[in-house]
């Protein structure tokens, strides 16, 4: 397990580097000049290129790239060009409406799409499997910004019963942190719900089908014990596989649903530095997410030998 861990952690290593390189260039070789867009239309050229020299973009891209990295290294991910504060503060300013978010989203997802998945499996071709089809057929093909005008509209402008838009800090109340989000919450969770009840369903049939599945039946074991003693539980790997990828995709929906709902989060952040062209919100904000997704993938391969004590790494 140790060496399997060491291994997992160079190849992240690897990944992170790759990922640097491509965000750096990425975002160095699009067209658009940030000093223009800081100095303004009336700004004149000599204004612009004093601009670049105190930003560093005069220098080599080779050289850009390895300031950023040692700077990085160092815990210093730059400044907003146009916020002019510390780009960390500001990402940890917005990172609890997002984690808030994404945190009752995925629990809301597993709850609801592993039961959806279970009772679709126990009595396939019933009403609870068909309201799965067509409900898995609303979540893939709807997208979450048209689901999330749909809510505002009937639970929020008409019956007045949940807030349109906005974010209540935890910190104000419990009651109105919760009721804020809730209509994100489900727009959001939509499509992952169906997404993790398929996955749920197929797996638990393919395990239902076995040979020692029909002996625990013949045996006399009730329909609980089959279903989550021996069948869920034989079933977890893809499950768990499912919900990890999930919860990684679930960082870029987030970005969305901030949108039409007006949370103040880091979705919300990073298209206003994407439209400002602010290099370092945006390059510090992929390379957090990207660390994030290596680090959700090694936790669930590691998860994998609690679930199956056949697996050994």
């Amino acid at each position: 397990m140790a060496a399997y861990i060491l291994r997992r952690m160079v190849s992240t290593i690897a990944v992170m580097a790759m990922v640097g390189v491509f965000v750096f260039l990425l975002l160095r070789l699009a067209p658009g000049d940030p000093a223009a867009m800081i100095a303004g239309r009336l700004a004149t050229a000599e204004m612009i290129a004093g601009i670049r020299e105190k930003m560093g973009l005069n220098d080599p891209v080779p050289v850009q790239f390895i300031r950023w990295v040692r700077d990085m290294l160092g815990g210093d991910f730059g400044t907003s060009i146009f916020a002019g504060r510390p780009v960390l503060e500001l990402i940890s300013q917005r990172l609890e409406p997002t984690l808030s978010l994404s945190i009752l989203t995925m629990i809301l997802s597993v709850m609801v799409g592993v039961s959806f998945g279970i009772l679709a499996s126990w009595r396939t071709g019933g009403l609870v499997d068909r309201f799965l089809a067509a409900f898995s057929a609303l979540g893939y093909s709807v997208p979450v910004f048209v689901i999330g005008y749909f809510l505002i509209y009937f639970f929020a402008i008409r019956p007045h019963w949940l807030p349109v838009q906005g974010y209540a800090p935890i910190d104000g109340g419990l009651g109105p942190w919760f009721v804020h989000l809730i209509l994100p919450t489900v727009a959001l969770g939509i499509g992952y719900i169906a997404f993790i009840a398929r996955v749920t369903r197929a797996s638990m049939l393919e395990v239902l089908s076995e040979d020692y599945m029909r002996t625990a039946a013949a045996k006399g074991a009730s329909s609980y014990a089959i279903l989550f003693h021996h069948a869920l539980r034989n079933a977890g790997v893809p499950i768990l596989t499912v919900i990890g990828i999930s919860f990684a995709y679930l960082i870029g929906g987030v970005v969305l649903t901030e949108t039409v709902f007006n949370i103040p989060g880091i979705g919300r952040l990073v298209v206003d530095a994407i439209n400002n062209r602010d290099y370092p919100i945006i390059q510090s904000v992929l390379i957090l997410t990207s660390g994030l997704y290596v680090l959700i993938n090694l936790t669930v391969d590691l998860a994998y030998t609690l679930i199956d004590p056949r697996i050994r790494y």
